[in-house]
């Protein structure tokens, strides 16, 4: 097996069950931070009941789901729909199928002139409209949703026959707690494929569902749990390490897995995550399977590629699935 590249044969999902002009109402079961510790963050594990739904039982893991907040925006018009992760798996978070959930953070910045018309001296903060929607949401409420919708960022049909890579930053980590349940809580038993986690934050108070990861990780020999905090200094880098920059340090570790046909990469959350892999995977000659880069490019330096460069030329190979933003 470790000779042959194993391609990937996904499962048929369900897709856009429920859409914008009449969505599924769905009750709030729980909302509560999720975060390891104190943090200027405000990150929330939200559990929402679907029952009686064209959601119920018609979701798995990697999918996500979209949120219509109530009222109009600045020009009077309903608010967009906002897509979601499920953090749970095909299950649901209660084991039946009738809750979904989600990781939605906060969103609280500042203004900056977007067009030649806006005032340039307007630093007023602003609210993200959905995500603080989200956040302010009590057990009882109602929420519209849409979807689900994903047909790509899955789990495969056979998860045995392959070794998983999963690389978060942030709110990234939804899908794969959920794909994580699947493929070691199911009830035929665990997968006992290679399965690690490397989830990136800012600071060491910023990891998501941290207590879960390391309590899979120690009933799971075949699971391995890793942690890249950026503005933390590490023993080696007073400037602390990025997901790349990990898995750079670490690559004796990684690379076996990296090398063999059998692994998938799924990469979620902030798009520079992407470039950092492109480039790391580059470097040691390992991006078959992972990404195609075309003749622009190919035949320079990878050290040298730019984001732009990244955004144009490469294109995700049929091992790696990328959920950016």
């Amino acid at each position: 097996m470790d000779s042959i590249e194993a391609r990937p044969v996904f499962p048929n999902v369900e897709m856009n069950l429920v859409r914008k002009s009449a969505p599924a109402v769905a009750t709030v079961i729980s909302n509560e931070l999720c975060m390891a510790g104190k943090s200027a963050s405000f990150v929330k594990h939200l559990v929402l009941d679907v029952t009686g739904t064209p959601f119920e039982n018609r979701f798995i893991a990697g999918q996500s789901f979209g949120v219509i907040a109530p009222g109009t925006n600045a020009k009077g018009k309903p608010h967009k729909v906002r897509l979601y992760s499920l953090a749970c798996p095909g299950w649901g978070e209660d084991g039946d199928g009738r809750q979904i959930s989600t990781t939605p953070k906060r969103l609280i910045d500042e203004n900056r002139p977007q067009n030649n018309n806006d005032d340039a001296d307007d630093h007023r903060l602003f609210l993200g409209v959905c995500s603080n929607y989200l956040g302010d949401l009590k057990p009882g409420d109602k929420v519209n949703i849409t979807g689900p919708n994903g047909q790509r960022f899955l789990l495969p049909l056979e998860p045995e026959l392959h070794d998983y890579l999963f690389l978060a930053t942030g709110t990234g980590i939804a899908p794969f707690r959920g794909m994580l349940m699947e493929l070691l809580e199911s009830r035929a038993g665990p997968c006992r494929s290679r399965i690690d986690l490397v989830m990136g934050a800012a600071y060491s108070s910023d990891l998501l569902y941290h207590d879960y990861f390391l309590a899979l990780e120690k009933e799971h020999e075949n699971f391995h749990y890793h942690t890249a905090i950026s503005r933390e200094p590490s023993e080696e880098n007073n400037k602390g390490l990025y997901v790349d920059g990990l898995i750079e340090r670490d690559f004796a570790y990684f690379a076996p897995a990296l090398a063999n046909p059998r692994t998938l990469m799924y990469v979620c959350g902030l798009e520079g995550m992407r470039y950092g892999m492109v480039r790391l995977l580059a470097s040691h000659k390992l991006g078959a399977g992972y990404f195609r880069a075309d003749e622009t490019i190919s035949k320079r330096d990878s050290a040298q590629w730019t984001a732009s460069d990244i955004r144009r030329h490469v294109k995700a190979g049929a091992r790696s699935f990328l959920e950016v933003y």
